[in-house]
């Protein structure tokens, strides 16, 4: 074969692989098995851990109400293992702006728990509530504050992540001898991640 003949096949070639979309043509692409791009090769991103400094402080304004909140556990994050019980201590207090002599007390709170695996979300224990067990609620007002510790229970083996979406339930007081009180909620979401065992 000429070199002429051999130089028009190669840019017949190129030509054809240009406008195939950058796919190889038929008679170019082997076994028609594709090889896996460089690209597609992925690993797994580190799981976000709220407490990986061993506690963490949220702020949430919610109407005229600032919340603070602490959060803690006494189990080192180490041993935050899918079939431990892990405890989350946590303390609320609040202000209003403006401080006009009304109240706010935390008549609820609820924890609903999210959990995660490498496959995606798995079964989820039930959340956790505590109702207040005095009217209207536990008064939060700054200097007084309301402190608890709920237990996450033992979660699937598979587990790598846990989302507690943490819902408070205020009362505020409409002024600071009145029996009425406006309803305000604030939510948070602590993401922690669960320790591989041993």
């Amino acid at each position: 074969m000429s070199v002429r003949r051999i130089a028009a096949v190669a840019a017949i070639s190129a030509a054809a692989f240009l406008l195939g979309g950058c796919s190889a043509p038929p008679w170019l692409a082997g076994s028609g098995t594709p090889s896996p791009s460089p690209s597609a090769t992925s690993t797994a991103a580190p799981v976000q851990n709220d407490l990986a400094a061993g506690a963490v402080t949220r702020t949430i304004e919610v109407g005229a109400v600032t919340l603070t909140i602490d959060y803690w556990s006494t189990l080192p994050m180490d041993q935050w293992t899918a079939a431990a019980n892990k405890p989350l201590s946590f303390s609320v207090h609040a202000v209003v702006t403006p401080a006009d002599g009304q109240k706010i007390y935390l008549a609820k709170v609820t924890a609903v728990p999210v959990v995660g695996g490498p496959g995606g979300s798995l079964p989820a224990p039930e959340p956790i509530v505590d109702q207040a067990s005095v009217a209207p609620g536990y008064l939060v007002l700054d200097p007084y504050s309301y402190s608890q510790t709920f237990i996450v229970p033992p979660l699937d083996d598979a587990s790598t992540s846990l989302d507690l979406t943490m819902k408070y339930e205020l009362l505020l007081q409409s002024t600071p001898t009145s029996a009425d009180y406006a309803k305000q909620t604030a939510v948070d979401t602590l993401s922690i991640a669960i320790a591989p065992e041993g």
